[in-house]
């Protein structure tokens, strides 16, 4: 007799679920960091600290000699983007909750699919159709436009364009993963994002706030986890199916809206089941239904039905029966 045995994640999953776990409680420290400090100059201290950490974890030869070129220039461009989109995200933080921070950059998991029909022109599945178009109701019961007319505010836009960075990151690491050595793309990606961060700076007319132990700590542990996260992901990426990595990145909105309930975020009935939308949405995207049996099921009853015509079609005459019976050559 068969049993029903389900699979022991993989240390990559296990690895990736923890990272996701992570990221559902930064959104209330970045909020406290930004207190003390201005966006770009602690995402570019957070990205600097994280780049140490990998040194001083992975070694400093494994990670400095012998970088080729290829990697620079890839890990460089994932870089950039991913600073781009902590910095939409961290801008976007400064005027709304992390709760709905978090459900926004949700987004990102279904719009992976329609970014790889752009971009790779590899059309979504009737999955990643459905995983859109439940995202979206989710994004509009969360935007909630009847409060504040048919415009979302300026928080949430920045967010949702940094939503669209990391899922351009998602495909652009999917791409390099297993042609590059990840603890040598993770250093490239955190040094590059943050140049970045500390070019912007002028630019934007920020400038080096006064030292304070809030921002210092903040960037510490935000350092650690940017650092875990570069490394996780270009690692656990070589054997962990798409499919599967963002089912485990899809509790992260759940994960930021605990973390931002218990600091004091009002949930309402409709945040929670724009939620929801944006969970289907996440899951849908990526999930492949599979019915073997079914479809077993279906073409041996199209067997059996093609057989059976067959039959009912062919009625040998008397002519048939004289010639097999009797001078039938065969």
């Amino acid at each position: 007799m068969n049993k029903l045995s389900l699979p022991l994640p993989s240390r990559q999953e296990i690895a990736l679920g923890i990272i996701t776990i992570l990221w559902g409680g930064t959104y209330y420290i970045i909020q406290l960091a930004l207190k003390t400090s201005g966006p770009m100059f602690f995402i570019g201290v957070r990205f600097l600290i994280a780049a140490l950490f990998v040194v001083c974890f992975v070694g400093r030869k494994r990670v400095l000699q012998g970088i080729p070129r290829s990697e620079i220039w890839r890990g460089g461009m994932i870089g950039l983007v991913l600073a781009f989109g902590y910095i939409c995200q961290t801008e976007g933080l400064l005027t709304i909750t992390s709760s709905r921070s978090a459900f926004l950059t949700a987004l990102y998991v279904p719009l992976v699919p329609l970014l790889q029909w752009i971009i790779l022109r590899k059309a979504p599945n009737t999955s990643g159709i459905i995983g859109i178009f439940l995202a979206f109701v989710g994004l509009v019961l969360l935007a909630e436009p009847w409060k504040t007319g048919l415009t979302m505010s300026a928080g949430d836009g920045l967010t949702l364009l940094g939503t669209f960075s990391y899922a351009f990151e998602i495909i652009c690491v999917g791409l390099f993963a297993l042609e590059t050595d990840s603890r040598r793309m993770a250093f490239v990606q955190l040094v590059a994002g943050a140049l970045l961060s500390f070019v912007l700076m002028p630019v934007v007319g920020e400038h080096i706030p006064a030292f304070s132990w809030g921002w210092m700590s903040c960037a510490l542990v935000m350092g650690v986890v940017s650092a875990a996260t570069q490394l996780v992901l270009n690692w656990a990426q070589k054997t962990v199916s798409p499919t599967k990595a963002t089912i485990i990145y899809a509790s992260e909105p759940i994960w930021g809206g605990l973390v931002g309930f218990f600091t004091g975020d009002v949930l309402t009935i409709t945040t929670l089941v724009g939620a929801g939308f944006i969970v289907a949405g996440v899951l849908a995207s990526e999930v492949k239904p599979r019915w073997p049996r079914f479809r077993r099921t279906l073409r041996g009853g199209a067997v059996r039905d093609t057989a059976t015509v067959l039959k009912r079609r062919y009625r040998p005459s008397m002519s048939d029966l004289t010639i097999r019976n009797g001078s039938d050559p065969r």
